[in-house]
């Protein structure tokens, strides 16, 4: 984009002007000496110099690829943290992240509720993202920074438009802004880590409201009523655009041979067990398309209290992932003849791990035309992670992230009363 190889001989114009214009000026003298004096002395003429730069400049000019640096924690990764890093990659040709370690997390911000391994898989299964640095610092560094721009060549540091400040009050990107090396992009609105946390933290407390609903007493309706609006304030506030779906999808359909499989889910609060065995269907075959089950339906097999992101929020973070090629948005429940005629399917698979109730409640098999067309594979789940075990993780803690939420609550609330519009993606 807008750094040119150092390597290149050609690259000496750029830096030394002065001197490229000393030699055409001297190769024009000799020209005109030759012609003057019938080429006698053997010089090169001028159109045969002219010749030579030009072939040089064609072999040897070319533009290093920009490369471009993002840091995060990444923790109950979203399409927000998506979004960035597609903005992020639109600044230059490659993208470099920066994950921050366990232990740096907490001592900034408390304990991650996803190890380093879920992150770095999460993180690595963005089709945004080419190049992850495990264990970066919170904050950038002198030394760090240098690090980033002599070893990993990186031309960029970029952020989100929301501040970012350290312990001591200071800005954490400071050093990149002084040197002239940072970009900024515009935060996705309507979602964070911390409004996830609050959504869990609800989803639980409304749970143990319905079951200890048939001892309460008409005493209890004000808490009950002081519960319903503290869920509120956890609802979503995503508002979808076609937009944004177009920017987030491959606009490719499959080849007229492709091999196309299909996989279906909730896909709820997007884990690295979903990434894992995204990978593993997409292996099967040329194309994987993904049904994304509607919030009715996740609720009819999980539970009132699912799906904790909506239909949306969930279609982008599946559509975020390398692995996956097109995303049906509210697919079905159960797979029909005619949708695996419509869509050329020739593979349907499931996963071990599944959180539906529909065995235990002994509703018709969803699978039961692949199976009996002979398309339908089991398929290993590479890690039993699942939604439930994430949320319980925040559960069994629920002390220390309520009184975490409750600080990030307060300045995600100021930022928004503050900001202003920011053109952008």
């Amino acid at each position: 984009m807008e750094f040119e190889s150092n390597d290149s001989n050609w690259d000496g114009v750029c830096y030394y002007p002065q001197l490229f214009g000393g030699v055409m000026l001297t190769a024009a003298v000799l020209g005109l000496s030759t012609s003057y004096f019938g080429g006698t002395m053997g010089f090169p003429t001028l159109p045969y110099t002219l010749s030579y730069l030009k072939n040089l400049q064609k072999k040897k000019r070319e533009k290093r690829k920009v490369r471009v640096y993002m840091d995060g924690c990444f923790d109950l990764m979203h399409y927000g943290h998506a979004n960035a890093l597609r903005q992020a990659k639109a600044l230059g040709d490659e993208l470099v992240v920066g994950l921050v370690s366990d232990e740096e997390i907490v001592l900034n911000k408390g304990p991650p509720v996803l190890s380093m391994e879920e992150r770095l898989a999460l993180v690595s299964g963005l089709k945004w993202v080419d190049e992850v640095i495990a264990d970066a610092p919170y904050a950038i560094t002198e030394d760090f920074m240098n690090r980033l721009f002599n070893e990993h060549k990186i031309d960029y540091i970029i952020h989100g438009d929301d501040p970012c400040l350290l312990p001591d009050g200071s800005d954490a990107y400071a050093l990149a802004k002084k040197v002239g090396r940072y970009k900024q992009i515009k935060r996705t609105e309507g979602v964070s880590s911390t409004d996830i946390v609050g959504r869990i933290l609800a989803s639980i407390e409304d749970k143990n409201a319905c079951d200890g609903s048939q001892e309460s007493s008409r005493n209890d309706e004000p808490n009950r009523m002081k519960k319903s609006v503290e869920k509120s304030k956890h609802a979503s506030n995503f508002l979808p655009t076609s937009r944004r779906i177009v920017q987030f999808s491959n606009a490719k359909g499959p080849g007229p041979n492709a091999r196309v499989v299909y996989i279906d889910g909730a896909f709820d609060l997007f884990h690295a067990g979903h990434v894992e065995v995204l990978k593993s269907a997409r292996q099967l075959g040329d194309f994987l398309l993904v049904g994304i089950y509607t919030d009715q339906i996740v609720s009819e097999q999980r539970g009132p209290h699912f799906p904790l992101m909506h239909l949306h929020e969930r279609s982008l973070s599946v559509l975020a992932c390398r692995y996956v090629d097109e995303v049906i948005i509210g697919a079905p429940w159960e797979i029909t003849k005619d949708m695996i005629t419509t869509f050329n399917i020739s593979l349907v698979v499931h996963g071990t791990v599944c959180e539906s109730k529909s065995s235990v409640n002994g509703q018709a098999d969803p699978y039961s035309v692949p199976k009996n067309m002979g398309i339908f594979r089991m398929l290993e789940s590479p890690k039993d992670i699942t939604t439930t075990s994430v949320a319980q993780r925040i559960i069994a803690s629920h002390e220390i992230y309520e009184k975490r939420n409750a600080k990030k609550e307060a300045s995600e609330k100021k930022f928004y009363e503050e900001r202003k519009y920011i053109s952008g993606d």
